[in-house]
């Protein structure tokens, strides 16, 4: 779970993002999930535009948040900000 402080920081570094991952009109299916989880573990924070879905935003964001095991930072407008910080395998 995200404090406040880190969300904050979170929203102030994506700001300058493009959105990665495009939700249309078919909503999250596997290969917008698949998209969303491959980009995450390339770049940890990531924006994702609703284009087609719009009505149903609220529900999409945390399906596809828990979908690929990520934190929601924020959801504003059609955008959405997530944040899956990247596994350490050196520490196992």
């Amino acid at each position: 779970m995200l404090t406040s402080a880190e969300r904050k920081e979170l929203k102030a570094i994506a700001h300058h993002l493009q959105p990665v991952v495009t939700v249309g009109k078919n909503g999250i299916t596997s290969g917008v999930v698949a998209e969303t989880d491959s980009a995450l573990t390339i770049h940890e924070l990531i924006k994702v535009k609703f284009a087609g879905s719009k009505e149903g935003k609220r529900e999409l964001g945390p399906q596809l948040a828990e979908a690929v095991t990520a934190e929601i930072v924020t959801l504003v407008g059609n955008v959405l900000i997530l944040y899956r910080p990247e596994k350490d395998e050196k520490a196992k």
